[in-house]
């Protein structure tokens, strides 16, 4: 099962199990522009990662990203297969995902079909009681993986990056508005619209890139240290991805 977070918007966010930690300032996927097309996380045969670094301020987080030129040629996003269902217990990973988030809990039918429950969606602070009215982001999307050094990867490898269930915040459901607004830009083009979300995305990202050895370029790099000046309290918890 997926680690346990608890949010609050607007104060304050914990993990408990040492993935994240934040604090913030004040039913189709489209993370990727470049195709053609609170709660507790934990899913029964997750991989685990191996030692990661933990308590990292989040400006020294930035600094440890590598940054290097992006790599624009040969993406598709086929090259990322998503969603499986991991640990044969007959729910792929979009609804893990939905399940782990829930703030109040679908009823879960057959071949894990969901109905009823509640979600909030960080990114805009918008309650959700319709599963079909989210998607699954990936907090780095998947063309912005390739570009940062996915593109080297085996299909495996980036199979296991599409359906991330060993951190917290690899994924994570949000309004399709707002993921649809998001599609595959970096935070140097796009940060979530509620202001209470900025410490929490800016850690969530550099957590996933550092969990997966993803660089950045340096506009990138500039803009999450010009975005963290406010996020003082804030620092960054990541298991290196298996």
């Amino acid at each position: 099962m997926k680690p346990h977070r608890t949010v609050a918007l607007g104060i304050c966010l914990f993990t408990t199990t040492a993935v994240l930690t934040a604090c913030s300032t004040g039913p189709v996927e489209a993370d990727d522009a470049k195709s053609t097309a609170t709660p507790s996380r934990t899913v029964s045969g997750a991989p685990g990662g191996g030692p990661g670094k933990s308590g990292l301020p989040l400006p020294d987080a930035i600094r440890s990203i590598p940054v290097a030129a992006e790599q624009r040629d040969g993406y598709e996003r086929d090259a990322f297969r998503h969603w499986v269902d991991e640990d044969s217990d007959g729910c792929q990973t979009r609804a893990e995902v939905l399940l782990a988030e829930a703030v109040t809990a679908p009823e879960q039918g057959a071949r894990c079909a969901l109905t009823g429950g509640s979600w909030l969606s960080y990114y805009d602070e918008v309650e959700v009681s319709d599963a079909r009215k989210l998607d699954i982001d990936h907090m780095v999307p998947l063309a912005e993986a390739w570009d940062s050094g996915a593109w080297d990867w085996t299909p495996e490898r980036r199979q296991a990056y599409a359906n991330d269930l060993g951190a917290e915040r690899s994924l994570v459901a949000v309004t399709a508005k707002s993921n649809r607004s998001k599609a595959d830009r970096d935070p140097a083009a796009w940060m979530p619209p509620a202001e209470s979300a900025t410490c929490t995305y800016l850690v969530d990202w550099t957590a996933t890139k550092l969990r997966w050895g993803l660089n950045a370029d340096q506009a990138e790099q500039d803009a999450l240290l010009e975005l963290a000046g406010p996020c003082t309290d804030s620092t960054v918890d990541f298991d290196t991805a298996p």
